[in-house]
């Protein structure tokens, strides 16, 4: 039953890609039913993944599709439902969030179908993704998620950073898909077949299994994002329709963790704890360098791609510690960390979507990019700041929200490091916690500037000054993903308790303490342990704002509040260039962490365009820099040494001709 559900979610998302060849000519029945659709697929698919999860179900088929000596298999587990849940649920947000925000392309110089059949074609491969259960099936639907997302980052491709942003993403795109596929083609040379039970049983030497989790690692990893593959992220993100920077980053990017957790625990199954090192240290790199990365960026959205990265990082500083625990052969700690990586998998595509769903509402109706021309914004859009903070809030790990639970619960994980039998590896864990404290650190920092700068304050600009709340479909979507922020962080029992069936089938043992207590107190290992009371929590935060607001109220106080002017220091009317601006907000962190960024910093002189100076800051990518730029140069010029065999004289190329056919006929005979 789940898995036919699903697959009506597949169908009602080609349905929406389709949709423009009924209604191309009428624009509003081509919004409507194009995301009514498609929101109705991410229902579908919620359904589908929440059956598959909560009953604990394992369906597969045969689809009768494809070659005589090639099948396509199709499975729906609980790892595949949880994943198949979250894509479903921001897909359904999205269908709300749609129809008013895509009508500044209406007039556009690209039509808005060419928008909507490739967003329903993206959708559909995501959830194909996650039902595939051989290599052939799975990267058909890998390539149209990767084909079919790089046509809407290229959507208004008359913008040359909009193309070169699309290139650079289709092209490691499809290197990552090249080393996925030489992964699952080790497993398939040993296993006999392209189908995961095949893959899964196939006997592999410690030696060939590293090297197929080196070549899934990179593959994933590269869609995922993680440092040092993670260059295509701030430039794909900004350039792309916000509703579709959502999808990406809030789920595209967990199909790539989907992919890499079932390629590891599933289909390899035996675990080394060299590839759990590895995974910490690529996790805890990400983490840190993403929050650092993300500090300087004045593009909001370039800024919220950065924090994708950051996110990432911590989810795989799970999954790493999973593995590592599970190597030595502590099944409880190696579901704690799986646990952790999972839920904040979950979580982040929550608030992530949230905010670039957000960004998008200040974007189309401030018209402005740039958070040094932001400001005042909670004036005209009071709902909208209020989402947005919810989602600041969640993604900074302070509780009641729900990044706090996943982020406490990877500390806990990180915290057991001494249980390992090896002085080494115990003594490195703690490291990563303590990275991992820093990243939270930083991102609380990060986004107080986004919200100050953008929300609070005087405006900067007049378009700013000008704008006001969004449409009701826009704000309703927002409000959906801010209260699940809410919900996922005050009832973390109940979600641990839905996960907890996905270590018990990778790895034969969940967290039996984990809700023993019941839904108030989150136990992972024991109560003695650990624990954290969500609903106490939220409950004692609310009676501090309640107490605090009976006792400032104007009616309790003996003395009336006078209400002024503030004080503008004798400087007269206090205006938008006397505000923090977010360069400046950053610089005590820029000059602590200065080696970690190129940063191009200068304070022009007075001249005639800008009488009161101008000061210049540009902050680089190391990665960009020092990896991708001496890559491309390499390629260029062997690409002109190569163009040198093209001369034009047909001598030559019969010379090519006779030489190509003495070699063949050598290598034959």
């Amino acid at each position: 039953m789940s898995l036919n559900i699903a697959h009506l979610a597949v169908a009602l998302a080609i349905l929406s890609a389709f949709a423009p060849l009924l209604f191309a000519r009428k624009t509003a029945l081509l919004k409507f039913f194009s995301f009514m659709f498609l929101g109705l697929s991410g229902c579908a698919a919620v359904v589908a993944g929440a059956m598959a999860l909560l009953a604990d179900q394992v369906v597969t088929m045969v689809v009768p599709i494809g070659l005589p000596w090639l099948h396509c298999y199709q499975k729906l587990d609980p790892l595949a439902g949880l994943f198949l849940l979250i894509v479903g649920l921001v897909t359904a947000v999205v269908g709300c969030y749609g129809p008013a925000y895509v009508r500044e392309y209406e007039n556009g110089a690209q039509p808005l179908p060419v928008l909507t059949v490739f967003t329903g074609l993206f959708v559909a491969g995501m959830f194909l993704v996650m039902l595939a259960a051989d290599a052939f099936s799975f990267m058909l639907a890998w390539e149209l998620m990767s084909v079919a997302s790089y046509f809407l980052v290229a959507y208004q491709h008359q913008n040359s950073e909009n193309r070169n942003a699309a290139f650079i993403y289709l092209l490691m795109a499809q290197v990552g898909g090249l080393f996925i596929l030489l992964g699952y083609g080790v497993l398939a040379a040993f296993g006999g077949a392209f189908s995961f039970d095949a893959m899964a049983a196939a006997p592999l030497s410690s030696g060939w299994a590293s090297i197929a989790f080196i070549l899934a690692f990179i593959g994933f990893g590269m869609k995922a994002g993680v440092v040092p593959l993670h260059v295509w992220l701030p430039q794909a993100h900004p350039v792309a329709p916000s509703h579709i920077s959502a999808l990406m980053s809030g789920v595209m990017l967990k199909v790539a963790v989907y992919g890499f957790i079932r390629f590891s625990y599933d289909l390899l199954g035996d675990i080394h704890w060299q590839w759990g090192v590895l995974v910490l240290f690529i996790g805890s790199v990400s983490a840190i360098l993403g929050v650092l990365y993300a500090l300087m960026q004045h593009d909001l959205k370039r800024l919220l791609a950065y924090h994708s990265v950051e996110n990432i990082g911590i989810i795989y500083m799970g999954i790493g510690l999973s593995m590592i625990f599970s190597s030595f052969d502590l099944p409880l700690l190696a579901a704690l960390g799986l646990v952790a990586a999972l839920y904040h998998s979950l979580n982040h595509a929550l608030f992530k979507s949230l905010l670039f769903l957000g960004a998008g509402a200040v974007l189309q109706n401030s018209h402005e990019h740039d958070l040094e021309k932001m400001g005042g914004l909670i004036r005209g859009m009071p709902i909208t700041a209020l989402c947005f903070l919810i989602g600041c809030i969640s993604i900074s790990a302070l509780p009641p929200f729900n990044g706090f639970v996943s982020e406490w619960l990877t500390f806990q994980a990180a915290l057991q490091g001494p249980a390992i039998d090896s002085g080494v590896i115990s003594s490195l864990i703690p490291v990563a916690a303590a990275v991992l404290a820093l990243t939270g650190a930083l991102a609380a920092a990060c986004f107080v500037k986004v919200f100050g700068v953008a929300f609070l304050g005087l405006p900067r600009s007049e378009a700013v000054s000008k704008a006001r709340e969004s449409s009701f479909g826009m704000v309703f979507a927002q409000g959906v993903l801010a209260l699940c922020c809410l919900l996922f962080g005050v009832f973390p029992t109940w979600t641990v308790g839905a996960i907890n069936v996905i270590p018990q089938h990778l790895l034969g043992v969940g967290l039996p303490a984990a809700t023993e207590k019941g839904w108030v107190w989150l136990t992972p290992m024991a109560a003695e342990t650990a624990s954290y009371g969500a609903p106490m929590v939220l409950l004692g935060i609310c009676l501090a704002w309640l107490i605090v607001w009976l006792w400032l109220h104007p009616r309790r106080r003996k003395t009336p509040v006078r209400v002024g002017d503030t004080w503008d220091c004798g400087f007269g009317p206090l205006n938008s260039r006397m505000q923090y601006t977010s360069s400046s907000f950053t610089q005590p962190i820029r000059r602590v962490f200065r080696p970690v960024w190129p940063i191009d910093e200068q304070i022009i002189a007075k001249d005639e365009k800008h009488p009161g100076g101008h000061y210049h800051l540009r902050v680089g990518d190391w990665a960009w820099n020092k990896i991708y730029l001496p890559i491309g140069r390499i390629l260029l010029a062997s690409a002109k040494r190569a163009a040198m065999i093209q001369g034009g004289n047909i001598r030559v190329y019969l010379a090519y001709s006779f030489f190509t056919l003495i070699f063949l006929l050598w290598v034959i005979v």
